[in-house]
């Protein structure tokens, strides 16, 4: 099955699932981040080349519109497990470092199932879960992958026994540390029906993006979701039609 992927939002859908909006945050930025060339360095992971088009769409519209304050640290989560999150989470990132200059890190959040470690063919090593205990620099946890903009926060290897922690104090230091250190940050978190993670995670992060399985997800399944993050007064960024088995018209697209 193909994997392709669309941004529900402004496309006459989103009122069949949920409403969804890019909101405009309050967080103070760091200076603009600088548009790089995209041909600079080729991408690494492998993409076909409508799923490249349709995920750098999705980059643009979240990220890089002209005149938005748009969000820098942001929280990705599925509706439910098996909806290709660490996927999305991890070419998004990607993407959105081939397109600037400044610095972006993915972290891998879910700790009962980490995944971006694999998406990125990686060991498991080092990571958010020993930060969380190690008062040493979060840099010291991350590395560089692919890309010379492009880090990696893998959940750790010990990561199974600290799931409590991520509604922290310690776990909030470290998110506002990670938002000082790098640009962009993109959180894997775990699926919404199956923990708040991603709801926790998300009020320290500027938004969630939702990902949703296409032909799997039930619409119940979706709104609760979304009314979830809502009632914790968790901005709701969009969503993401992941699996997707047929193209995007291009018609879809000209309405945004």
């Amino acid at each position: 099955m193909s994997r392709n992927f669309e941004l529900l939002q402004n496309l006459g859908k989103e009122q069949d699932i949920f409403q969804a909006e890019i909101l405009e945050t309050t967080v103070a930025p760091l200076p603009p981040a600088p548009i790089a060339e995209l041909s600079v360095t080729p991408l690494t992971l492998s993409m076909e080349e409508s799923q490249r088009d349709e995920m750098a769409k999705l980059v643009q519209r979240l990220f890089l519109v002209p005149g938005m304050d748009a969000p820098r640290v942001v929280v990705v989560s599925g509706t439910e497990s098996g909806s290709g999150c660490s996927w999305v989470c991890a070419r998004m990132a990607e993407m959105l470092a081939s397109q600037v200059s400044a610095s972006v890190c993915v972290v891998d959040a879910n700790f009962s199932a980490p995944g971006l470690h694999r998406e990125y063919q990686t060991e498991n090593l080092l990571g958010l879960s020993d930060a969380l205990r190690d008062p040493d620099s979060i840099r010291k946890f991350a590395r560089p992958i692919g890309r010379e903009n492009l880090w990696l926060l893998s959940s750790g290897a010990d990561s199974a026994q600290w799931p409590a922690l991520i509604s922290s104090d310690r776990m909030r230091m470290r998110l506002a540390e990670l938002r000082q250190e790098f640009h962009y940050v993109l959180i894997d978190a775990p699926a919404i029906n199956a923990a708040n993670d991603g709801i926790v995670l998300g009020r320290s992060a500027e938004g969630v993006v939702v990902v949703i399985k296409a032909n799997s997800s039930r619409r119940e399944t979706a709104r609760k979701a979304v009314q979830e993050l809502e009632s914790a007064k968790v901005r709701v960024l969009g969503a993401v039609l992941n699996q997707r088995t047929f193209p995007i018209p291009q018609r879809l697209y000209n309405r945004l």
